[in-house]
């Protein structure tokens, strides 16, 4: 029997393969608990989880892709730090992007960010979506078997967000080798920090500000002359490094939940046949399967805040400046909301209520599209495909798999899935 309190949740790798029964420990404790090694308050309560993320005025989110590393820059001491936050912020890794906002800066940005992503836009992305996914197909079909992260989700991910944000196609080869190549390495051991001082974000903020500045000199009609030349809710427009992070963000951040989704879906419809064979004949029911999908194996772990004051939640008083993580993970398997949590159910009523994107001011933007791209790629996959299986050869046989997961406590997701398959005739 594991001894969980002598586990680092944030250091030891024991608990990358399967994290659930140590949330499931924590939860047993208390829904909201302080871990022992460094200080950080885990909360795996469904209830408890959409308290903080709902309560921005308490909780910051400075601190929201970092956690307790490299820590806050300066001593957080008193009943109100709320003024150290706002003086130190900018010194924390990530601190220019989207998600460490707070309001009312956060509410200004995402505005600008969500004037990108409009329903119009989306359809229009769909119907890339779906050339996409058979051009992607098309590069390992007759083979019988592929790689499904690298030769599938990867590219089809990066190439769905370049289509939403306008990059020419001209320039989607050029993504795709830059981007890819630094993903791979980064996907074979490379850890939190290191992912972050290696961070595609250089690349991305320069192509850009070439795009958004050429834009706003020469207006297209196209969708990058619609990012250039957005504005603020009030009427203001941006400066350029304003609107290129944006675009960065969703380039890069967007992606990374859809590659996890993907890998997980597949995973599951090939080790399960049952699975399988019900989706290929009701293909109605695959936006079921990706909302129980995206409960059972949330691509994020968890979020990061920081307690601007004193707070209670779930009855437990945290202090201010302290570091809460919120384990979605844990939240989507917390019985008190979700009946055999566990279990992998297609019939679940209550799926949706899944904190996979987060919950309230700071929920995913980029969850429309995510849902899109996992019921796009499974059709078209299942279209072109039959009896899609795991690779005995590269994962082992029924029973005793060897998978390998991102080794990272904020990410949860498999870094390759080699799969065997059928071709059909589907074209």
């Amino acid at each position: 029997m594991t001894d969980f309190d002598a586990v680092d949740f944030f250091r030891d790798d024991s608990l990358v393969a399967d994290p659930y029964p140590y949330f499931e420990h924590l939860r047993s404790r208390c829904p909201v608990t302080r871990e022992p090694h460094h200080g950080v308050v885990m909360v795996t309560g469904y209830e408890e989880a959409i308290a903080v993320y709902h309560d921005t005025a308490t909780f910051s989110s400075c601190n929201s892709v970092t956690g307790p590393f490299p820590g806050f820059p300066v001593p957080l001491e008193g009943d109100d730090v709320s003024a150290l936050i706002e003086e130190h912020r900018d010194e924390l890794p990530m601190s220019d992007q989207l998600p460490t906002f707070d309001p009312p800066k956060h509410t200004a940005h995402r505005a600008l960010l969500m004037r990108l992503i409009t329903p119009k836009r989306l359809k229009e992305n769909e119907e890339f979506m779906w050339r996409l996914a058979d051009r992607q197909i098309d590069e390992f079909a007759l083979r019988g078997e592929c790689e499904f992260v690298g030769d599938y989700a990867q590219p089809f991910a990066m190439l769905v967000i370049a289509d939403l944000l306008g990059v020419p196609e001209s320039d989607h080869l050029a993504f795709r080798e830059m981007l890819l190549a630094r993903r791979h390495d980064s996907a074979v051991g490379n850890t939190d920090q290191q992912a972050m001082e290696h961070s595609p974000l250089e690349y991305l903020y320069a192509r850009f500000t070439e795009y958004v500045e050429d834009r706003r000199r020469e207006p297209r009609g196209d969708v990058l002359t619609g990012l250039a030349l957005a504005t603020f809710p009030d009427g203001s427009t941006p400066e350029v490094i304003d609107v290129v992070r944006i675009a960065a963000n969703l380039f890069a951040a967007g992606q990374e939940t859809t590659v996890r989704l993907l890998a997980s879906a597949l995973q599951m419809l090939a080790e399960r046949p049952d699975l399988q064979r019900l989706l290929r004949a009701e293909r109605d029911r695959i936006p079921a399967f990706v909302e129980e999908m995206l409960r059972y194996e949330s691509p994020i772990k968890g979020d990061f805040r920081l307690t601007r004051v004193p707070a209670t939640v779930g009855g437990v008083e945290i202090p201010a400046g302290t570091t809460v993580m919120v384990l979605n993970g844990a939240a989507n398997r917390d019985p008190r909301r979700f009946e055999h949590p566990d279990e992998f159910d297609l019939d679940r009523p209550d799926a949706r209520a899944h904190l996979a994107f987060g919950h309230g001011v700071h929920t995913c933007p980029g969850a429309p599209l995510a849902r899109a791209e996992a019921r796009v790629s499974i059709e078209r996959l299942l279209d072109r495909t039959s009896d899609i299986r795991i690779s005995a050869e590269h994962h082992g046989p029924p029973g005793a798999r060897r998978y390998r997961y991102a080794p990272t406590y904020i990410l949860r997701g498999l870094t390759r899935l080699h799969l065997e398959f059928d071709p059909a005739d589907a074209r």
